[in-house]
């Protein structure tokens, strides 16, 4: 019961803070009122803001409906997939002056996957690293074949991820929303979306500690159909 009511607190306080900003970038829209340039530039703050805080509560309500078997898993084309969360990020990487470079070595094309869910696997691990990068560094995607799975990972150059979340991640999920020292954001919150998603996919989440950073990757099983589209 403990660890529930720590986990619901995390992500209360995750979906807090665009709130906050949102309330912060109002009043800076009045003082702005004279100037068109600097309003627009706040009015897309404020749209960016409320997407990315829609799409995490969107992903809570899936979550909840995991269980009742709502999301049928099928081949999915995986390039695909990142190139239209790419597509969507590029303008929030470009505002933040963020770099992501991308990746593909993959031969097998379609992995067994809920689009939808897979889709937020990977949007969860590209905003991460656009929180943990700076101008001076960038953030890479790839994508490759992997001991007969197709791996999708996402390097960053944030703090150094703690021992316990490391360690559950290597037994392949996170149970719950995990507040994470260093860093705060859209991580612990992301990381457990990632997860849960990831656990019903059948696919594996997982992290590499660097010492200027982390790769987050989920491991996908390949599908069989894949074989007539090589």
């Amino acid at each position: 019961m403990e660890s529930e009511v720590n986990g619901i607190l995390v992500a209360a306080h995750e979906l807090k803070a665009p709130l906050a900003l949102l309330r912060q970038l109002a009043f800076s829209l009045e003082l702005a009122e004279d100037d068109v340039d600097a309003r627009k530039k706040i009015q897309s703050q404020m749209i960016d803001i409320s997407d990315r805080a829609i799409k995490q509560v969107s992903d809570l309500t899936k979550i909840a409906r995991l269980e009742d078997g709502l999301f049928d898993l099928e081949p999915v084309a995986i390039r695909g997939v990142c190139d239209e969360v790419t597509a969507e990020l590029r303008h929030l990487f470009r505002y933040n002056h963020r770099k992501l470079e991308i990746s593909y070595t993959n031969r097998s094309r379609l992995v067994v996957a809920n689009r939808d869910l897979l889709y937020s696997v990977v949007y969860n691990f590209c905003l991460n690293a656009m929180h943990y990068s700076d101008e001076e560094t960038f953030s890479t995607m790839s994508v490759k074949d992997y001991h007969d799975k197709v791996r999708l990972s996402v390097r960053d150059f944030g703090p150094s991820l703690p021992t316990d979340v490391w360690q559950s991640l290597k037994k392949g999920w996170v149970e719950k929303p995990t507040s994470i020292a260093m860093r705060p954001g859209s991580s612990g919150l992301g990381l457990y979306i990632a997860s849960k998603f990831s656990q019903y996919m059948d696919a594996n989440v997982g992290a590499v500690r660097h010492r200027d950073g982390t790769s987050f990757f989920v491991d996908l099983p390949i599908s069989k159909q894949a074989s007539l589209f090589s």
